[in-house]
């Protein structure tokens, strides 16, 4: 996103006057107050204002959902089929049209409250996971400091920011504190940019908006430091925060199963287009009659057309969704779970994931590796008075100087002056502080980083209290300590200092030279105890898990040993360093661990991951992993990460824990399982059923199905596959990861569709020949107007519930390679709808309504017809499932 291009909706000039007068008149300005807001002003700039929501062209009210119910195809095509059936009065005369009317009234009624409902339950359903992972900023409000979500925040809000915090609106600074800010989500850029309060805007900067000194901008992120700020604009009306939604929504990965979906749903009507044209030709060619040849073509439209494909898919979904939920995953984006189920790549840091997150100092040697409370000090001042990110290793250092020393004293005769923060391309951090006691004035620069960062900006080191030159032998010997003290698992950093480094207010990266080394700080992060379980399951589940950490070689291969991961191949940045698109390729495929990397590299590998055809999702919860995240298929953080990963995240894991997330996989290959048997089922019964309409119009001398008929069977079948979430699916599924493939469908159809056709043949032939003849009194050419339809009832009665009862099987047939009932069975819910369904399909012939239908009572003896024609297509079925299986892989 290039900043010199203004946001439709932002008022750059105001943003230019904020940025030029004081804090006082801004102030004034916004009739807001330096001790922030009460809720009952807040409530009312809220309805001047506006909320601090940016319109993502998601209507979710009711009335919409309402609406959008009831103005399908389905619905819309019923209602014309209703009008063209009046108009042309094609109905048998022994019917009443009122009655037909009503009934396909009904049925508009009963498919629009099904959507209504499904609608609503996914909403509820997304809204209250999304409530408990939140992202939620610091307001000062009443008087006192209130942690609240971030659509709260109005205009004249005082907000109070520090390391971590993405900031909430547009504002502008009254105090800050060593403040960095990075505006990656807008330009791109990682770099953090210092923002003073006190500091305007020179006039050559009034067309360069980002980097005004005293001005933060919606969905940047502050890195390092502490501020305050008043909020000047909120939701549409800020500088660059409806573009960064936009620019995220364009990131949303290429999800290959919404891409799945659309060409599903493409094909079924380009299916549907086929077909109804052909039966509309044919009828009308061969029965002369083409308004009732069109009210049938429309009818098989209706029949074809995958109208509880967008419910059955997101209430499979929403279920999952939930599943997962009460296991401790909350699925921000449910178009996401498909993705988790097809993951074969996980990319995660190794601190807190398959480590402790408990990192304890070990040691805090000098270089004689002799441990000494002068270099606790210096690691204490440099971790306490820091203000970007506390990391564990921070916190570590605090908790140990806290039992070893009196920190105390040290905060009394230090303070801090300034900092320089942490960024990945230096890997190293300074904080600056004066000394108030003997060396009174004396400002001191402390230095902690990396090994051979810190050896790159050092010229001394001190040892046994001399000061002495760092030569080449001195650095072999520091690099040769720091090895072996890897190679045990401890991570190791260096620790440096420089008197006197610069004039306060002046300090930067430049200042970090000719530094004295004093001696190493060591830290153990033991693996977790379930670590090497976990990633034995995920390995069987088909998944390759890949570290991408800052760290070290020998840190991380030594932990890759303990939790049982592939060391044989460790690449690091340098490596990367002039290889070729094709080497870089294969250099992500032969690793599972590369290390020392700046957040640029590990989007690199992510994006070389999914160029290679993997499907990747990348565990992060620090501010520097969100770009690889949001590069990845599936963004995953935890609860108590930073809010730009929160907000990143498509995943969040309430506990840092692999088991979590290698169950949550579990539970969304079942959900991509169900979604595919349904795609197969309605695609093989449209099929089956296309070949069969087709024969039918071309060699019976009246329709098939009544187009009234045909919209009941769909309708009963559609209902009945909405229950299809709530089927398992067998533990050889759940044991590789899937993904949607869309080439494969055609062979699927092609071999399963016909089945039910020759079925569909079997049961014309009985029914024309012998069924028909033996109740009507003869062949159909050779009766009087009122037999020949009695006779067609009877033909429309049996084909009715022999296609019912064959497409209610299917589910059961198709669903596993094992032949159903016996050696495989679907869950108790999914058999009781399906039988459920098929015996209510099965006595409306037979009860009083079956005229107003169009139904004829045929003889009970045709049901065993129909029992062993099941049989029959079941043994079919899975005959030509061990065909199919033997040149594909997977059935479902």
């Amino acid at each position: 996103m290039k900043t010199s291009k203004k946001s439709k909706n932002a008022d750059f000039q105001l943003v230019q006057k904020i940025a030029r007068e004081t804090r006082v008149e801004t102030l004034a300005r916004l009739h807001a107050s330096a001790e922030g807001l009460s809720t009952r002003q807040a409530n009312l700039n809220r309805e001047e204002y506006g909320a601090n929501e940016i319109d993502t062209s998601k209507n979710d009210s009711k009335i919409h959902y309402f609406v959008e119910a009831f103005l399908t195809p389905f619905t819309i095509i019923l209602i014309v089929l209703a009008v063209i059936m009046c108009l042309a009065d094609i109905v048998p005369s022994n019917q009443n049209n009122v009655g037909t009317l009503i009934i396909i009234l009904a049925m508009v009624v009963i498919a629009g409250i099904i959507k209504f409902v499904q609608n609503i339950k996914t909403s509820d359903a997304v809204d209250n996971m999304l409530q408990m992972v939140s992202v939620t900023t610091n307001i000062k409000r009443d008087d006192e400091d209130q942690e609240l979500p971030t659509d709260q925040v109005v205009v004249g809000d005082v907000i109070n920011l520090e390391a971590g915090d993405m900031v909430p609106a547009d504002m502008r600074l009254l105090r800050s504190k060593d403040l960095f800010c990075t505006t990656s989500s807008i330009n791109g850029d990682f770099e953090p940019k210092e923002k003073i309060a006190t500091k305007v805007p020179r006039f050559e900067q009034l067309n360069d908006h980002l980097n005004y000194p005293n001005i933060l901008y919606q969905g940047t992120t502050i890195v390092s430091g502490s501020g305050t700020g008043v909020v000047f604009a909120t939701g549409e009306n800020t500088a660059f925060g409806a573009e960064v939604q936009a620019a995220n929504r364009k990131q949303i990965r290429k999800n290959t199963f919404g891409i799945g979906i659309k060409s599903i749903t493409k094909l079924q009507l380009i299916m549907m287009a086929a077909v109804s044209g052909i039966v509309f030709v044919l009828n009308g060619i061969l029965k002369q009659d083409w308004l009732s040849a069109l009210a049938f073509a429309i009818t098989v439209a209706v029949m074809l057309t995958p109208e509880m494909l967008p419910a059955i898919v997101t209430s499979n979904l929403v279920r999952g969704s939930k599943e997962m939920s009460k296991g401790g995953t909350i699925v921000k984006k449910l178009s996401s779970i498909q993705s988790l189920g097809s993951t074969d790549v996980l990319c995660t840091d190794k601190t807190g994931i398959l480590t402790q997150d408990k990192v304890m100092l070990e040691r805090h040697y000098d270089l004689g590796m002799n441990e000494t409370r002068r270099v606790l000090q210096l690691g204490y001042l440099n971790a306490y008075y820091q203000t970007g990110m506390q990391d564990l290793i921070d916190e570590a250092v605090i908790d140990a100087a806290g039992d070893e020393l009196d920190v105390d004293d040290i905060q009394r005769d230090y303070n801090k002056i300034d900092e320089i923060p942490f960024d990945y391309t230096r890997r190293r951090m300074s904080v600056v502080v004066a000394n108030s006691d003997y060396n009174h004035g004396e400002h001191l620069l402390v230095t902690k980083g990396a090994a051979e960062e810190m050896l790159d900006v050092s010229t001394q080191i001190e040892l046994n209290g001399e000061i002495l030159p760092l030569t080449e032998q001195r650095r072999n010997k520091i690099l040769e300590q720091v090895d072996d003290m890897n190679s045990d698992g401890l991570r190791v950093l260096l620790l440096g200092y420089k008197r006197n480094p610069a004039p306060v207010g002046e300090f930067s990266v430049k200042d970090e030279s000719d530094l004295t080394l004093v001696g190493f700080l060591t830290f153990l992060d033991p693996p977790k105890e379930s670590a090497r379980a976990t990633l034995a399951k995920l390995n069987r589940d088909g998944i390759t898990v890949k570290i991408l950490t800052g760290d070290n070689e020998a840190v991380t291969r030594t932990l890759g040993l303990q939790v049982g991961l592939n060391v044989d191949t460790v690449y690091s940045a340098e490596d990367f360093e002039g290889k070729n698109d094709d080497e870089l390729a294969q250099m992500v495929e032969e690793s599972n661990i590369f290390v020392q990397l700046t957040p640029e590299l590990k989007t690199k590998i992510i994006k070389l991951l999914r160029r290679n055809g993997h499907i990747v999702s990348c565990v992060g919860d620090k501010i520097n992993d969100a770009p690889a995240m949001r590069n990845s298929d599936v963004a995953i953080s935890v609860d108590n990460a930073v809010d730009v990963a929160k907000e990143t995240a498509d995943v969040i894991l309430l506990h840092k824990d692999l088991a979590l997330l290698e169950e949550a996989i579990r539970t969304s290959r079942k959900v991509f399982g169900n979604i595919m048997k349904y795609f197969k089922v309605i695609l093989t019964s449209s099929f089956g059923n296309s070949i069969s309409i087709i024969i039918a119009s071309a060699c019976l001398p009246f329709l098939p199905l009544l187009p009234l008929q045909l919209v009941l069977l769909n309708l009963i079948i559609g209902i009945s596959y909405l229950i299809i979430p709530f089927d398992s699916m067998s533990a050889t599924y759940l044991k590789a990861p899937r993904s949607l493939s869309i080439k494969k469908l055609p062979n699927f159809m092609l071999a399963f569709g016909p089945v039910s056709t020759l079925l569909d043949l079997i049961t014309f032939a009985v029914l024309f020949w012998v069924i028909c003849p033996h109740v009507a009194g003869g062949n159909f050419g050779s009766l009087s107007v009122e037999n020949k339809i009695l006779f067609s009832s009877i033909f429309y009665t049996g084909w009715f519930i022999e296609s019912l009862w064959m497409q209610e099987f299917s589910i059961h047939a198709l669903r596993d390679e094992r032949f159903p009932f016996i050696h495989q069975h679907a869950s108790w819910i999914v058999i009781a709808s399906t039988f459920a369904a098929a015996i209510i399909g099965t006595l409306i012939p037979f009860s009083g309504i079956n005229h107003i239908l169009g139904f004829g009572k045929i003889p009970l003896f045709y049901l065993w017809i129909v029992v062993g024609l099941m049989v029959l297509y079941l043994l079919l079925t899975t005959v030509m499932k061990q065909i199919y299986l033997k040149k594909e892989k997977f059935l479902i």
